[in-house]
């Protein structure tokens, strides 16, 4: 034991007498106990178990980018110690506020929920197959036209294959150009049509919209100078105004499909397993067709097949000046509602179609489908548009490559959208 004085003594004086008896002493003593060090001595499962539960729990900075309003600062969240997933009132962790302070997490207002346009999954696979040159284009443009009248301002989704013949100006043109023209004129639609189908839904005026696009492209084709490097075509020329185009457009919207086709490319529904045509060809020796062409004053004569004057094999699309009136670029019209049993739309160019029935496309797409699982939501976020879906592109490319073994002579252009989801 020791004693230690606390006082101070200055220079020159003497060091103050410390009085064992003291109060003042016994409180200034400073009892220096022994202790001993023992090596191998771990803590028992109780007391860590003790500890962990003082531990500090971790902190989980969320960010409010994907929300409706962007937070100037983020909250402070405890994280559970069970790691439940943070779900507005069922939260019961103390909320740290920015300046430190603690808030009853009942009086913090929940996210707000976050908002995303989706659209369904597509994939596309072109090959040129056994032709010298490739003619075909295909377009896919996500949301490229939104109305609030119309599905409460849900996005519309484009999808388009166009086979060219004679050159690929055309079909370049309506690639690039035909989903501005369909954009322009469902905007210029006064809105839902009057009439209501036998469940009560409105459809759009998707017959004149779709009409009057195709009749604007037809126009800008006619007579166009064609910029691309690889076009062999000079406008003025007799081979110029032979170039064309088919045409088969699909609009997707979160209740309908909209088609519109000029030509012998086509639209294919899978629902439940069966294929559902959503266009029908325009071949000259379909019925219709040949009355329409022989009242214009036009022949089909058979070269090889059924042809108009013996040079086009069909009966529709966009150009082909010099075979008007007898081939004409008005396109016909199906819209179809959505249904939860739809799996997959199917565009492609005839170079499949020759080769491959409605029933055995569908067959192949929706295995591909199924095969790559998932939960069945065939949507993806708004920061994947854009991007295509590698279960599609599988589903396109084996299309492709099948129409190619069972000796397709033509390009072949397919686009593959996923339409498994649950409608509203």
């Amino acid at each position: 034991m020791a004693e230690i004085c606390c006082e101070v003594a200055s220079d020159g004086e003497a060091a103050p007498e410390c009085v064992p008896s003291s109060v003042a002493t016994r409180r200034r003593r400073l009892e220096v106990r022994s202790f001993k060090l023992i090596a191998d001595v771990t803590a028992s499962s109780a007391e860590r178990a003790r500890k962990r539960q003082k531990a500090v729990a971790p902190v989980v900075l969320l960010q409010c980018g994907d929300t409706i309003e962007t937070c100037s600062k983020p909250l402070l969240i405890e994280k559970k110690k069970d790691d439940d997933a943070f779900s507005g009132e069922q939260r019961q962790d103390p909320v740290l506020l920015p300046g430190g302070e603690r808030k009853d997490p009942l009086e913090v207002p929940a996210r707000p929920s976050v908002v995303k346009d989706r659209c369904p999954r597509f994939g596309t696979s072109s090959l040129c197959g056994r032709r010298r040159e490739m003619e075909d284009a295909l377009s896919t443009v996500p949301a490229f036209f939104r109305r609030s009248a119309w599905n409460s301002g849900a996005g519309f989704h484009f999808f388009g294959v166009f086979d060219g013949h004679g050159c690929s100006h055309v079909a370049l043109s309506c690639k690039d150009r035909m989903h501005h023209l369909v954009a322009e004129e469902l905007g210029l639609a006064p809105g839902p049509a009057p009439a209501e189908n036998q469940n009560g839904r409105k459809f759009p005026e998707w017959k004149e919209a779709l009409e009057r696009s195709f009749l604007r492209m037809d126009k800008e084709v006619s007579g166009e100078v064609a910029t691309d490097s690889a076009c062999k075509c000079e406008a003025g020329t007799p081979h110029h105004a032979a170039v064309g185009s088919t045409a088969v457009v699909a609009v997707v919207s979160p209740t309908e499909i909209a088609v519109a086709n000029c030509g012998d490319s086509r639209a294919v529904l899978c629902r439940n397993g069966t294929a559902v045509p959503l266009s029908s060809d325009h071949k000259p020796d379909r019925p219709d067709e040949l009355l329409r062409i022989q009242a214009a004053g036009g022949r089909v004569i058979y070269w090889d097949c059924p042809r108009v004057l013996g040079v086009l094999a069909m009966s529709r699309s966009i150009g082909d000046d010099y075979l008007k009136p007898y081939v004409i670029s008005t396109p016909e019209i199906t819209v179809t509602e959505r249904a939860r049993g739809d799996e997959c739309l199917i565009l492609a160019s005839d170079g499949l179609w020759d080769v491959m029935t409605n029933e055995e496309a569908c067959s192949i797409a929706s295995r591909c489908l199924q095969g790559a699982g998932g939960d069945g939501d065939g949507e993806s976020s708004a920061s994947g548009e854009g991007d295509p879906d590698p279960a599609c592109t599988i589903a396109a490319t084996l299309l492709t490559k099948m129409a190619l073994i069972r000796q397709s002579s033509d390009n072949v252009s397919v686009v593959v959208v996923d339409l498994r989801r649950n409608v509203l």
